[in-house]
């Protein structure tokens, strides 16, 4: 099966879709199917990846606000594409120009449309949650929702990354064809990889002894992951018990967290790191795991988390949410400093071991990248079977 991706969140320079499309060309590969994307960039030009997998870069002006994306316009190059490859699925996941693009092209694929993210969370919840209630901003923003079922209607079918979105689209009044929840590389992410030496070190390097707490968590630096209030929450529990917290990742708030952190030592900023290997021992080496952000709709990190024998201390709505259970996390209310202090506090007075122990457990049930890709393919498989059967029908 050849599928090609139109896929305007494809940044080289990081992102949860970029982690999830990264593997993903590895293990269509291993399963006999060939992926193709077709991501914006600066220039035109090709990358190949395993098998037959390769990006195909379009040249497309940048993001306004955030200059690592870029935004198709010009449809032309892109149906010529799609023309060419003659594809037996293209996928789309932008609600903007390329959902017309694809959902207007002519092609014999089937056409699907993947739910990656809800802009009503990510945006206009977090714009305007100081003005009006979630409730209140919903039914201001349902134009939204009617503008995504004119495009949706152009598709054959629509998947969502996880059960979050669909219960969150259908509260609008959009129906989601299939859930298929996104995986991880289980081979990669394990409590065994817990090294009591790698948890000193990092806490020496926040200036404190190893019986302090040591707090980790992944991300962009952007508004929708809520770090300052994150960072807020820790210092405040910090004052009852040492903490250390580790925060891997960067981007258009960098500065702004590096601001927000000066003089704290406890607190240490690092990049985002390839080396998968070592952050899957940094993830098994902590204490805790702790996420912000609510307008996610999968919680992959929060899942490789808990694959490596991490507790979770997450926000109450999101994909992470989904993610958490009371054995082995703590849940907070979403966008509440507060609430997220109390949780830290009630997780590190729990028994430590007994928590590392329960999310080792819950671990065994999470997918892994093959298995979405084998979901994915398999339900594929079976739509286009069904709509060649009905096509077979009216035409006999």
């Amino acid at each position: 099966m050849r599928i090609v991706d139109v896929n305007e969140f494809y940044s080289p320079t990081g992102g949860g879709v970029r982690s999830y499309i990264d593997r993903k060309f590895a293990v269509m590969a291993a399963l006999g199917h060939e992926l193709i994307v077709i991501a914006p960039a600066r220039e035109d030009h090709i990358e190949h990846r395993a098998g037959k997998g390769r990006i195909i870069y379009v040249k497309a002006p940048a993001m306004p606000f955030d200059s690592n994306y870029g935004l198709f316009w010009d449809a032309a190059p892109i149906t010529a594409l799609l023309d060419e490859l003659d594809p037996d699925v293209v996928e789309c996941c932008s609600p903007w120009r390329p959902a017309w693009i694809v959902g207007n092209w002519q092609g014999r694929a089937l056409k699907s449309f993947f739910l990656h993210n809800d802009n009503i969370a990510t945006y206009a919840q977090r714009w305007f949650e100081s003005v009006a209630s979630p409730a209140r901003i919903e039914r201001a923003f349902a134009w939204y929702s009617r503008y995504m079922r004119r495009f949706l209607g152009r598709f054959d079918t629509v998947v969502s990354n996880g059960p979050n979105l669909v219960k969150r689209m259908a509260a609008r009044g959009i129906h989601v064809d299939a859930a298929m929840p996104l995986g991880i590389e289980r081979d990669r992410f394990s409590p065994s990889l817990r090294s009591a030496e790698m948890r000193a070190a990092i806490l020496a390097e926040c200036g404190l002894p190893p019986g302090a707490a040591l707090l980790l968590g992944i991300g962009r630096h952007h508004p929708e992951k809520r770090w300052p209030m994150v960072i807020d929450a820790i210092e405040h529990a910090a004052q009852a018990h040492p903490i250390g917290f580790v925060l891997i990742g960067h981007g258009v708030e960098t500065a702004a967290v590096e601001r927000r952190v000066a003089g704290n030592r406890h607190i240490r900023l690092y990049r985002a790191t390839g080396d998968r290997h070592q952050l899957a021992r940094m993830m098994a080496s902590c204490d805790a795991f702790i996420h912000g952000c609510e307008a996610e709709t999968f919680g992959l990190v929060v899942s490789e988390a808990l694959a490596s024998g991490a507790p979770l201390i997450v926000p109450d709505e999101g994909g992470a949410a989904d993610v958490a259970q009371p054995a082995f996390a703590e849940s907070f209310a979403a966008r509440d400093m507060h609430a997220c202090t109390a949780a830290i506090t009630r997780l590190l007075s729990r028994d430590q071991r007994g928590l590392r122990d329960a999310a080792a457990k819950a671990s065994e049930n999470i997918w892994s990248d093959r298995d979405h890709a084998v979901a994915l393919t398999d339900y594929y498989a079976h739509r286009i079977a069904l709509r060649d059967e009905t096509q077979a029908r009216r035409s006999a």
